[in-house]
């Protein structure tokens, strides 16, 4: 399961209907003003959507300044955006949805076995991912595994650095407290392999159905793997 294939649709399917029941409650006007105040930030952009000011004048205009909000949110998704007010807004729609059980996260059969393995090897697992920490923890602890939460031993998002940016893995290590030769990174983004190889971090690229091709150069170059369980690993000592 990943964020393009559920998570980013699930947002853009019930935004609507999300701010229709929640929007008189506190933590819903919060994110509106935030989304406000990034539109008013956006104003000079192509394309962008305002999003006015509640006057309180009935059922009509709430209805415009809903389809207001909406429109922004697809608008800046559909520039893969990452604002703090987008995230923040995505993230409270996450954690409804997982804890009502409208969404369970999925993962690939061979991927619990694996990193229940190499913890038990002694070796520690950590998620780097674009999406917030947040959303991390909701889709581990609401899987169809169950709450796998215990198999990571943290979380990084892009708070620390972008994914294409071979600094981000440098800060990584450092957190971690290891040397970045001494991580693994998996990933199905060549461009985050090569970041990720520049901070002289190990890499192998994962090839999953719907992922993107690589080419012939990439293939050559790059360690693959179609499954984690392909990949044979040194206890740690």
């Amino acid at each position: 399961m990943t964020f393009q294939d559920i998570l980013f649709p699930y947002i853009k399917e019930n935004v609507k209907g999300y701010l229709e029941t929640h929007w008189e409650e506190e933590e819903c006007q919060q994110d509106v003003s935030l989304l406000r105040k990034q539109a008013e930030e956006d104003s000079h952009l192509d394309g962008a959507v305002p999003i006015p000011a509640a006057s309180g004048d009935g059922a009509d205009e709430l209805e415009q300044l809903i389809q207001a909000v909406v429109d922004n949110v697809c608008w800046q998704m559909s520039l893969d955006r990452k604002t703090t007010a987008l995230k923040q807004l995505q993230g409270h729609m996450w954690r409804a949805a997982f804890k009502a059980g409208h969404v369970k996260a999925e993962f690939f059969e061979d991927v619990v076995p694996a990193v229940r393995k190499w913890r038990e090897a002694g070796m520690k697992v950590y998620i780097y991912s674009s999406g917030s920490v947040e959303a991390q923890k909701l889709l581990f602890g609401h899987s169809t595994e169950g709450d796998i939460l215990e198999l990571v031993d943290g979380h990084f998002d892009t708070n620390i650095g972008h994914k294409v940016e071979s600094e981000s893995y440098r800060k990584i290590a450092n957190s971690i407290g290891c040397s970045t030769n001494n991580i693994l990174f998996l990933t199905d983004v060549t461009l985050e392999a090569s970041a990720a190889e520049e901070a002289d971090v190990h890499v192998a690229v994962v090839v999953r159905p719907g992922n993107a091709g690589l080419t012939d150069d990439e293939k050559t170059y790059y360690s693959l793997i179609t499954s984690f369980s392909e990949l044979y690993l040194p206890s740690s000592t």
